[in-house]
């Protein structure tokens, strides 16, 4: 492809090369430059491309430019062909409930007999070939790659998580994406956004952007919901577990093993459990038959969908122990787990574990803190993913946010392991213990490495010592 029509639909500067120079790849890390490329010198947060010029051309660089973020964007999507138009793109934002929705999306429409694409915390799969992910939402090269390759494989959907960053960034600008939900708006990445204010921006523009011929699926019981559409010329379907809406759900009766739950007036039994679930599971109905799909196949394959790997896995041991692994690592995502643990079962003793991830927002520590003391019977404060902070002071952090009494049923062990290990073994008989913030997550960041840590593995081997 010649560097002009890369080009031509941006603002981006050419600083080697000529309009008709070709084109084989492009590329904005010059360490991946190889001869035919296309250097993309973007001025980043941590770098700036420009400083990597020569290299790019010492690599064999065919061409370079400088460019913005949006730039990059759309010639990423030039690149590729256009991918996203090619395909039914759906993306979700919010803060909680993202993984959630798009992994059961996929599975559910994949039950439904369509070839997908899916784009999440977790993984990323073409079809059914499955792909380590590193960033809820990927730069706009590999972004744009993806959707390539699901465009090649037959893909007919691709759900994907958009997080505020990438909308900030400029990582999904030149998408074009059939159906966009709204999950739901709660304290987090502050570290980055620095305000409320600014993190609510970020989230709407991903709905400012959505074109008249799509659809905006919106939690109206969230009151973030209509101001994420104020903007929008997309078209807007409601969805609320509380009252009035386009779509609706009430649950009848929960329990470990799943929820009744009541969706547009038809009782259907799901796997998953919890009031954030009930809000997951409406908006994979709703945003199904915004598609088109029948609404009573939807509501079939619905109860045959089993949670996102780490969101409230229950893992069951002796002396009626049941160990709950759970991803939540924000305020309102620990508040809505261990409302639900709690509900199911009122007399059991329940024990949260949890940390907090260092080189990141400071000022939700404390509430968490306050959360799992107000719905705790016994609270264990660990280290999470410390990253480059002093473990023992992202605890202290936490810590300030207890009363006395607070402290008087806390306990702090550093050693993640040791927490777990100490949790189940000083747990009284029918206890119930979340283990929130690490979910998935087979390993702890500390420093700059990345150390193998899997609850599942310390959950089943302590379980074992109590069997001996």
């Amino acid at each position: 492809m010649k560097l002009r029509e890369l080009i031509q639909n941006t603002d981006a500067t050419i600083l080697s090369g000529s309009p008709d120079t070709e084109v084989t790849s492009i590329r904005s890390d010059s360490r991946q430059v190889v001869p035919g490329s296309l250097f993309i010198a973007v001025k980043g947060y941590e770098s700036d491309g420009h400083d990597y010029i020569p290299q790019a051309l010492a690599a064999g660089a065919s061409a370079v430019v400088d460019a913005s973020r949006k730039d990059l964007a759309l010639i990423a999507d030039a690149f590729y062909g256009h991918p996203s138009g090619k395909l039914t793109l759906v993306g979700i934002t919010g803060t909680n409930g993202k993984t959630t929705t798009v992994t059961l999306l996929y599975h559910l429409f994949m039950h439904l007999g369509y070839s997908c694409g899916l784009l999440s915390t977790i993984a990323n799969y073409v079809g059914t070939k499955r792909l380590e992910t590193a960033n809820t939402t990927v730069d706009p090269i590999t972004l744009n790659s993806l959707l390539a390759q699901m465009v090649e494989e037959g893909c007919e959907y691709c759900f994907m998580e958009v997080s505020s960053i990438g909308v900030e960034q400029d990582r999904v600008t030149g998408l074009e994406f059939a159906l966009g939900i709204f999950s739901n708006l709660t304290h987090d990445h502050l570290d980055y956004h620095k305000t409320f204010a600014e993190y609510l921006r970020c989230k709407k523009l991903f709905f400012d952007m959505l074109p008249a011929t799509a659809t905006a699926l919106i939690n109206i019981d969230d009151k973030h919901g209509d101001v994420m559409v104020q903007n929008t010329k997309a078209k807007v379907v409601s969805y609320s577990v509380k009252g009035l809406a386009d779509h609706t759900a009430r649950i009848l009766e929960q329990s470990f093993e799943g929820m009744l739950l009541k969706i547009d007036g038809t009782e259907t039994w799901c796997r998953l459990i919890g009031l954030h679930n009930a809000y997951n599971l409406l908006a994979i109905y709703s945003a199904a038959v915004c598609l088109g799909a029948d609404s009573t196949e939807t509501l079939i394959a619905l109860s045959k969908l089993e949670s996102a790997p780490g969101r409230l896995e229950n893992l069951r041991g002796p002396r009626d122990i049941t160990v709950v692994i759970d991803y939540a690592h924000t305020p309102d995502a620990l508040d809505n787990v261990l409302t639900t643990l709690r509900a199911i079962d009122k007399d059991r003793q329940l024990i949260c574990l949890f940390g907090c991830g260092g080189d990141r927002d400071k000022t939700k520590r404390p509430e968490m803190a306050q959360i799992a003391e107000a719905k705790a019977d016994r609270i264990i404060i660990t280290s999470d993913n410390p990253r480059t902070e002093d473990p023992e002071a992202i605890i202290a952090d936490i810590r300030a946010g207890l009363s006395l009494k607070g402290r008087a049923k806390s306990l702090i062990i550093t050693d993640r392991t040791e927490a777990i290990r100490t949790a189940i073994l000083t747990a009284p008989e029918g206890a119930t213990i979340l283990l929130a913030g690490k979910g998935h997550e087979t390993y702890q960041i500390v420093g700059r490495q990345k150390l193998h840590l899997d609850e599942k593995e310390i959950v089943n081997e302590t379980f074992k010592l109590i069997l001996q």
